[in-house]
């Protein structure tokens, strides 16, 4: 991955970024180059031009050049006033100089967003691991910013093997996560993510438990005939029906035994659990590379569980597929 493109916040106090707005020379040179520098949105004006704290400079990005997208109406202006007390990473694109000698860089955040999304509509992939940082939850997925505030969608459904009804229930805003990207659509210049696969297949989860130990959980499901239990996210057990069991309660529970070739673990509650202050961090398997496909069952599992394929499959000929 591209440091110059990680997403805002990374670079930010990189010894790198603080020699490239240490001065007006070394500003000059980072504006020559078209280096991308990153700041702190100190405020927004009633214009909605912000203010960064850029070294020791205090810089100013015009509302048109605030995020890509707003000059066309495609961004809404809370996402200027959003990034005020939050790194932006920018482009510098003059120095206004004042007659007293004061220094105020003029600022584009639009460019290095654009910048970035080339790179990555160049260079990314279905399959392609990055990092990522969560900027709002919702209950259909989480946005995230994939590298200079470019903003991509992990789905609900491809947060974790196991269900939620909400992504707060896995991150919050400003985690620092993985993700793999799952479609490029070049044309309409957009991403999709996953971030599932990164969690490890059922066996992986597995290997961490052993029958007669006793672990915490979440209900995730209430059925008639039993609860589902999450034990890690890409993990549940079957426990017995409870009256007093609701989704979302932690629990302590009893494995009882686990059978790789059904997918299946048994459990018994022992007890309920206070609830966390927030989501525990992944825990990931993997967290760079590129991944081909994902199979979640095991080998020679009765199930088929979850499947990705991310790289085209080969023509069961050889010969190439006709488009």
């Amino acid at each position: 991955m591209n440091v110059t493109y990680l997403p805002e916040g990374r670079l930010l106090n990189t010894p790198e970024n603080r020699r490239a707005v240490a001065g007006i020379e070394a500003l000059t040179a980072a504006m020559e180059r078209g280096l991308i520098v990153e700041g702190t949105a100190l405020r927004c004006t009633p214009e909605h031009d912000l203010l960064v704290a850029l070294g020791p400079f205090t810089g100013v990005i015009p509302r048109l050049e605030a995020a890509a997208g707003v000059a066309q109406g495609a961004v809404r202006e809370v996402a200027i006033l959003s990034r005020v007390g939050r790194p932006v990473c920018c482009v510098v694109t003059g120095l206004d100089i004042d007659p007293g000698g004061e220094v105020r860089p003029i600022l584009s955040r639009r460019l290095a967003q654009e910048r970035a999304l080339d790179y990555f509509l160049s260079h990314l992939s279905p399959g392609d691991i990055l990092p990522a940082t969560v900027t709002h939850l919702k209950s259909f997925g989480a946005f995230v910013d994939m590298g200079c505030g470019v903003i991509s969608l992990i789905g609900i459904d491809r947060i974790s093997v196991s269900r939620i009804g909400h992504a707060s229930l896995r991150f919050v805003p400003g985690q620092e996560i993985f993700a793999a990207v799952l479609s490029v659509d070049r044309a309409a210049r957009r991403f999709s993510l996953t971030h599932r696969e990164l969690l490890g297949t059922w066996a992986e989860n597995a290997a961490r438990f052993s029958p007669g130990d006793t672990v915490p959980g979440f209900i995730r499901g209430v059925q008639d005939y039993g609860l589902f239990v999450e034990l890690t996210p890409n993990l549940s057990g079957l426990a017995e029906p409870r009256e007093d069991m609701v989704p979302g309660a932690r629990v302590c529970a009893h494995i009882k035994s686990i059978f790789p070739d059904r997918m299946k673990i048994k459990l018994l509650i022992v007890d309920t659990l206070p609830p966390l202050d927030r989501p525990e961090p992944p825990r990931y398997v993997l967290t760079h590379g590129h991944l081909s496909q994902w199979r979640y069952a095991p080998p020679g599992c009765a199930k088929a569980g979850a499947f990705t394929q991310f790289d085209p499959e080969p023509s069961i000929s050889g010969v190439p597929d006709r488009p």
